[in-house]
């Protein structure tokens, strides 16, 4: 079934020709709103219930960017983010890099396959993706044209705070990574994480929402209309 879907996009590629660029990486948008999208990769666990607790506390929607192979037992978990009006992303189905880079149908199969669990339990079709460790490296036109044929869109991050990489860091330290930039853009993407093991992160969260929400920042979930967000690439 997903190798039809992938082998369809192929045919289309190499009949049609590229497709015209849905968006570009222009980077955020151009204008003097404050705005941060806070993001948080690799649940859905039982940490993500805290973290939706405190986004709720402060009336802030956020972007979960769900791993498909951590749903099953998580279900009330992805539906508490739909209810609660929050957005969900796709960031493949078993996180495993070596496995989902080794070439370009695994990609797309991988998020095909969490995009099918998570539409069983709330019937909607997800089409924003994050690369698992982000873009750099696994993005360039054709699989962007690909992506697009597939009506996927992707976002990276331009602040992030390293709960991903170690989560014993404290939760002082995750703030100042969280805050320290000293110019900071407009329009901030903010990667966090919220897998079981990130408790310093829920420990660090009411910090920054206070730090930026007192800077000026408005907070908003990634919706259709935001704009596509990715590390540049080459173009050849």
């Amino acid at each position: 079934m997903y190798k039809t879907r992938i082998i369809l996009v192929m045919v289309i590629i190499l009949v049609l020709g590229p497709p015209l660029q849905i968006s570009a990486n222009e980077g955020p948008s151009a204008n003097y709103d404050k705005v941060i999208y806070l993001t948080f990769d690799d649940g859905p666990s039982s940490t993500t219930n805290t973290i939706l607790d405190i986004l709720d506390d402060n009336d802030i929607k956020a972007t979960f960017f769900i791993i498909g192979c951590k749903i099953k037992g998580n279900e009330n978990v992805i539906r508490r983010i739909k209810k609660e009006g929050h957005s969900i992303g796709l960031h493949s189905y078993t996180h495993k890099c070596r496995k989902i880079y080794s070439d370009k149908e695994d990609f797309i199969k991988e998020m095909y396959m969490t995009r099918d669990a998570l539409c069983k339990i709330t019937g909607e079709k997800y089409n924003v993706i994050r690369f698992p460790s982000g873009s750099k490296g696994h993005l360039n036109e054709n699989m962007l044209e690909i992506l697009h044929l597939c009506n996927f869109r992707t976002y990276d991050w331009n602040m992030s705070v390293s709960d991903g990489i170690n989560y014993k860091i404290p939760p002082y330290r995750l703030f100042r990574e969280a805050t320290s930039k000293k110019k900071k853009p407009n329009t901030i993407f903010m990667l966090m994480h919220c897998d079981q093991p990130n408790k310093n992160t829920c420990e660090a969260l009411q910090n920054i929402i206070d730090y930026y929400r007192n800077d000026g920042y408005t907070f908003q979930a990634i919706k259709d209309e935001t704009r596509e967000f990715y590390f540049p690439f080459s173009k050849k």
